[in-house]
């Protein structure tokens, strides 16, 4: 199967563009090949940064999408990513895609309880045009389901959790050697309730003598700016500011696994938000998470087991105490989380139930044949294979994915 996905990507700096490219690199190599169309800034194999934010965009992405020739496109939403009015343009783009009878998947990665009605302008279209739609929490689908009916079309997949180990020696390279982490990670923005810490942090410091307080992140540009500078100011007036440690940057990923590596607990005090792919992260790494009572929150700890659940911000204290100082607990939450990703929600789990997704749109019932896709081998095994031959020459070695500029496929160029 031939697979186009519509995204950001990395090395641009964005969750949805790491989901991506997860979710892409969970395919068997062996059986199936795929490109990516994506705003500016992806880059790699099979990958065509063909437009800028904020540009209009339909008719150029279409006209790639479609010489592309995929067996079905699979479009990951955010009302942020595609042009002015909520991401009206991709409404253009369901239609043409419709149209030329190309099957298209939509990730829906927001999907909130309360739908404004600027959303559901946006959405209804999404959902009458594209062909199937994935969310991650049953509560989105029962949000649609009430909006627009079409529960025939909306599947529910949950977000893939990387199977990964620890970074050894975290807290040691990190300076927090002999500590108890308490750690907060992200974009600072109000919604993410990092200002909670000026509650908590001095009722965990008082009953754990060994914590410390890690707040790792940034702002986008000037996003945010003036939150920051009064949260620093604050923490540095509260009890026990001398135990707060910051980080900056934007961390590769590495970085980032390192932080949750040597994470005793990771506190998500968000005030709005329909999922986080840092939960997400932090179930990977087995770092017991202390989270809002967000409903996407609560849906993913209880059945994963992750972490604790706080309904008012004066428990944030207790459930943080009670993570460090507890160790039969913690252990508990670990195995709860190793298993689900085992069982559940690895990637390579999460890409089976996308492959059920999209093998009825590529072969409907009363379709006749296979699809035959044998990927080139690398260049080291051909040389092994061919090195007798004495007019062996090879160009633009091709990857393990099987895509790549050739004969039939079409010249693109990597931006406007």
């Amino acid at each position: 199967m031939r697979i186009g996905y519509l995204s950001t990507y990395p090395p641009a700096e964005c969750g949805i563009a790491t989901y991506t490219q997860y979710l892409r690199e969970s395919l068997d190599p062996a059986a199936h090949e795929s490109f990516v169309i994506c705003q500016s800034g992806g880059a790699g194999e099979g990958v065509f940064p063909l437009w800028h934010p904020g540009e209009r965009f339909s008719e150029h992405v279409f006209g790639t999408a479609t010489r592309m020739t995929p067996d079905v496109m699979h479009i990951q939403h955010e009302y942020g990513l595609f042009g002015s009015q909520h991401g009206a343009e991709i409404v253009d783009l369901l239609l043409r895609l419709r149209l030329a009878e190309v099957p298209t998947v939509v990730t829906l990665h927001t999907v909130y309880e309360t739908i404004t009605d600027a959303q559901r302008m946006v959405l209804r279209h999404i959902v009458e045009d594209a062909s199937a739609i994935v969310v991650h929490e049953d509560y989105q689908k029962a949000t649609l389901d009430r909006e627009f009916g079409r529960p025939e079309k909306v599947h529910v997949i949950e977000h893939g959790i990387r199977e990964v180990r620890p970074v050894p020696n975290a807290k040691q390279r990190l300076g927090l050697a002999g500590k108890k982490v308490v750690l907060m990670c992200g974009y600072f923005r109000k919604t993410k309730g990092f200002d909670e810490a000026l509650r908590f942090f001095p009722e965990v410091a008082e009953n754990c003598d060994d914590a410390v307080l890690v707040m790792a992140g940034k702002i986008r540009g000037t996003e945010a700016k003036d939150v920051q500078a009064e949260l620093y100011a604050a923490l540095d007036e509260m009890p026990f500011a001398d135990r707060v440690k910051y980080f900056r940057g934007q961390f590769p990923q590495y970085t980032l696994d390192a932080l949750l590596s040597a994470a005793d607990c990771v506190v998500l005090p968000y005030r709005t938000g329909a999922q986080s792919g840092m939960l997400s992260q932090c179930l990977a790494f087995g770092a017991p998470v202390v989270a809002s009572g967000l409903n996407a929150f609560r849906d993913v700890l209880e059945r994963t087991g992750g972490g604790l659940i706080c309904d008012h911000p004066e428990e944030y204290g207790s459930a943080i105490t009670r993570v460090l100082t507890e160790p039969e607990l913690v252990n508990d939450i670990r195995q709860s989380g190793r298993r689900y990703i085992r069982e559940t929600g690895g990637w390579s789990r999460v890409m089976e139930r996308h492959m059920s997704v999209y093998e009825p749109l590529v072969s409907p019932a009363g379709s006749r044949g296979e699809y035959a896709f044998i990927p080139e081998p690398s260049v080291e095994s051909r040389d092994a294979t061919n090195s007798s031959s004495p007019d062996h020459r090879f160009t633009s070695p091709s990857k393990e994915r099987g895509f790549r500029a050739r004969d039939g496929y079409p010249a693109l160029a990597a931006s406007h």
